[in-house]
């Protein structure tokens, strides 16, 4: 089965508290796309930017404010809401954090076969157990009675991704799955990613702030400042040939081994009035919800 995930007009308000009056911080404004099967976006953006509040909304951790999310099948019906997490997972930026110290990888991978009704009986869980193992190119007669803490960080990002396929998921929203990896081994998950992708066609987020491995591994680039796309495009186009003044920045910001290289000298104040529309500004606005109010109105 083959899935399509939308976004349309994504909204994400945080309230904040402060004396009488009750304040939201927008933190995901009006950001839309679709991403068909055997695809990858990439969300890009500095810290703070929204692209794990995206990832959160699109997993049904968090709750949208405004829009929808909507997963269509091959012959362009919805996916039935009941069914949105058997479809949608998610693999975190830290894979020792996601997983339980306490259970084994055998646990880890036979616990969601179970809960998403995937398997028969005792032993075609332990079956699938050990054929997601080996999807995920780990031994698995070795690695399948250990912990967490027996891993290797990359062995462990592994297991979180078998993890993310065991209740046969379609879409993978991953979250800097490869930046708390040694650089050494980033490549190796980036490309087990791909193969999983082609061989499953799955439809995949990719979340980064690094633009070489989103060039990489995306087929389509997404640029996040304050909580707004300003910029999209295929891969190539957005990395070589930015148009926005802040990937410009995120751009003149990476490494070059071509030495003598000066980065660009970009006005921080350009990035800025250009990523806010009709001047307003998503880092110091706020919505005031007065106590003896009932609607919103804008500072």
């Amino acid at each position: 089965m083959s899935i399509t995930l939308e976004a349309r007009d994504l909204v994400k308000d945080f309230p904040i508290r402060g004396g009488l009056r009750r304040t939201r911080l927008r933190a995901v404004d009006h950001v839309s796309f679709t991403i068909p099967p055997g695809r990858t976006l990439g969300l890009v953006g500095e810290s703070g930017s929204g692209k794990s509040t995206i990832a959160r909304m699109i997993t049904r951790l968090e709750k949208p404010t405004a829009g929808g999310i909507t997963l269509r099948g091959a012959d362009g019906a919805p996916v039935p809401d009941a069914v949105h997490r058997d479809h949608v997972q998610m693999v975190f930026q830290d894979p020792f954090a996601s997983l339980n110290p306490f259970h084994t990888v055998g646990h880890h991978l036979a616990r969601p076969l179970r809960l998403h009704r995937r398997a028969r009986d005792r032993a075609d869980t332990w079956r699938q157990v050990l054929e997601l193992l080996e999807r995920v190119s780990l031994p698995a007669g070795e690695v399948v009675h250990r912990r967490p803490h027996e891993l290797s960080g990359g062995q462990r990002q592994r297991v979180a991704i078998a993890r993310a396929l065991a209740p046969g998921a379609k879409v993978i929203v991953a979250d800097e799955p490869v930046s708390m990896l040694d650089v050494s081994i980033r490549l190796g998950i980036l490309t087990l990613l791909a193969r999983l992708q082609q061989e499953e066609n799955l439809a995949v987020l990719y979340i980064t702030h690094d633009l070489a491995t989103a060039r990489h591994f995306s087929d389509e680039i997404l640029v996040l400042y304050r909580g707004r796309v300003v910029e999209r495009g295929p891969a190539d186009d957005v990395i070589l040939n930015p148009r926005h003044p802040y990937t410009k920045l995120l751009a003149a910001a990476s490494p070059d081994p071509r030495a003598g290289r000066r980065p660009p000298d970009i006005d921080p104040g350009s990035v800025a009035a250009a990523g806010d529309v009709g001047g307003y500004d998503h880092y110091t606005a706020r919505w005031e919800d007065p106590v003896d109010q009932g609607s919103d109105r804008h500072r």
